[in-house]
């Protein structure tokens, strides 16, 4: 592998492993796999209509090989239906644009070359979920992505495989949930050494973690336990870490102390690869980056990342609130223009079509199982600004039964129901200080957004944002006077968490603290480290840290 980011499943490590990313065939035109064909990185110079044809033959490498192995064929992810042949014989297909699914192809794969053929549907349709990708890009929508556009790979296992972890941290233990069909496991765990080597029977066990071995996972120190597992003919490696977010008297908790969530909207586009960066070592960029800045959080906007994302925060100690993907309609006066004039306020529990229901209910509960064992993620957003938004205090309750160790954002913006985790609030235009209204700790879930262009570093000559300033001293100065006239005096009434709009800029969205190419910081970073050491003192005098 190039760097510890190129594995596509950090979290279930095995050696048995084939990358297929590289050179395909799209509609009989060459085109580079995992980027999608309307990014500049896929190098696809063909057409790009609702139904796509990839092409691939492989070759299983020696190491893949033997009589008592299964093949697994993997995608990271696939918009939005897919179906998937070996050999001119259909092997699976899947629905939605933003999970990984795999196919058993043992039966179907041959001695020597074999075809690999993925029949793509994408017609962007809102019963699935699609996020911020318009046909007509424009403003706050941005260009679509098709097909394939994660890794694409395969991977060998024995009868008595490891299948899933499910690891639940505590602040002195974790609770370990193993799928497989062996009778008996090994498990080792690493923190400076090894300190447990130790064979279970039971699929659910607990596992205390001595004092002298114990360190707990924050935002400054995010220690990382490496975990080993073995049958009688597999091994994986994964990691986990001890850490607790709780929800108590108006404060969010980490390990028990409330924490100030100092936070950037991170939708996750670049210039060149769209939905994916040139290389994953990119979000690690993006990380120390916004850490650089004194910021602390990434709200993870409408897109679910590839694991390396996830993985580069829990390793960097970068805290991540999660969006569900919307799915539904979403009306510009309804959803947008009424509530930022005052009409924050609908029911939601009547709306909607049970098929679109069905669709976001399933990616939603995928979700949560999918990135369930990272500890970056400390919330997630439900729905945001009402888009597709159905039956809200019901999704958050299926969220709550699922994974109660994280907290729920249910209707970030407005359309606020009776359940949430939190008060959440979008602010633009204008400043003003919070009122805690609902008994609730508050979350400033999006504000700024303020513009400025960087000469010869904007995608085009349309330009969107929400409010405009013309050098670094100004849009600093713009930055600093919201943080406090807004921010500071709102702590004083339960304000717990801000999230800043946004990280980079995305095509005509020109808001961002970084430009669309990260090439260009536009903001003053010293400037910005001062405004954070202000805002944790602020907090901590408030808290009486």
């Amino acid at each position: 592998m190039k760097n510890k980011y190129d594995y596509p499943r950090p979290q279930l490590y095995r050696e048995s492993f084939q990358s297929l990313d590289g050179e395909w065939l799209l509609n009989q035109q060459t085109i580079q796999v995992p980027y999608p064909p309307q990014a500049p990185l896929s190098c696809y110079q063909g057409e790009i209509g609702e139904h796509l044809h990839y092409q691939k033959t492989f070759i299983l490498d020696d190491h893949m090989l033997g009589k008592e192995k299964s093949i697994h064929l993997h995608f990271g992810a696939v918009d939005q239906i897919a179906k998937v042949y070996i050999n001119h014989q259909c092997v699976g297909e899947h629905q939605g644009g933003y999970l990984p699914f795999w196919s058993d192809i043992t039966s179907f794969i041959q001695d020597g070359e074999n075809l690999l053929e993925v029949q793509v549907t994408d017609q962007l349709s809102d019963l699935y979920p699609y996020g911020k990708q318009k046909k007509k890009s424009g403003g706050m929508w941005y260009t679509p992505v098709s097909g394939i556009w994660q890794s694409v790979w395969l991977e060998a296992v024995q009868s008595h495989y490891i299948q899933d972890l499910k690891i639940t941290p505590s602040l002195d233990q974790i609770h370990l949930h193993i799928e497989t069909t062996a009778d008996y496991y090994q498990v080792s765990i690493v923190a400076d050494e090894l300190f447990l080597k130790e064979t279970f029977h039971d699929k659910d066990i607990d596992i205390n973690i001595p004092s002298s071995y114990r360190h707990l996972w924050t935002t400054e120190n995010p220690y990382l336990y490496r975990i080993f597992i073995d049958t009688d003919n597999d091994h994986v490696e994964s990691y986990f870490a001890l850490r607790t977010v709780e929800v108590k008297n108006q404060d969010i908790l980490l390990n028990g102390k409330p924490i100030f969530i100092h936070g950037v909207l991170d939708q996750g586009y670049f210039h060149d690869g769209l939905y994916l960066p040139h290389q994953m070592d990119e979000y690690e960029k993006d990380i120390l980056r916004m850490k650089e800045l004194g910021f602390n959080c990434l709200r993870k906007h409408i897109k679910v990342e590839p694991e390396a994302f996830y993985f580069a925060c829990d390793q960097l100690g970068m805290l991540v609130i999660q969006d569900h993907v919307n799915n539904g309609q979403y009306h510009y006066i309804r959803d947008t223009v009424l509530p930022n004039l005052g009409f924050k306020y609908r029911l939601d529990h009547v709306r909607g079509k049970q098929l679109q229901k069905y669709i976001f209910q399933k990616h939603m509960l995928d979700t949560l199982k999918h990135l369930y064992n990272h500890p970056c993620i400390i919330g997630y957003t439900i729905f945001n600004e009402g888009w597709g938004q159905i039956q809200a205090d019901n999704m958050y309750q299926l969220c709550q039964d699922y994974d109660s160790s994280r907290f729920y954002d249910a209707t970030s913006g407005w359309f606020h129901q009776k359940l949430s985790d939190v008060q959440s609030e979008h602010v633009y235009f204008r400043n003003k200080v919070l009122k805690n209204k609902q008994n609730r700790p508050i979350l400033l879930s999006e504000c700024g957004g303020y513009t400025r262009i960087v000469d010869q570093h904007v995608y085009s000559s349309r330009h969107y944002g929400y409010g405009t300033t013309h050098s670094e001293e100004e849009l600093t100065d713009q930055m600093i006077k919201m943080y406090e006239e807004m921010v500071l005096p709102s702590i004083d009434h339960g304000l717990c968490g801000c999230i800043y709009t946004q990280l980079s800029d995305i095509e005509d969205e020109i808001n961002g603290l970084y430009t669309y190419d990260r090439q260009v910081c536009k903001v003053n970073k010293q400037r910005l480290l001062k405004l954070q050491k202000q805002i944790q003192k602020t907090f901590e005098e408030k808290k009486r840290i």
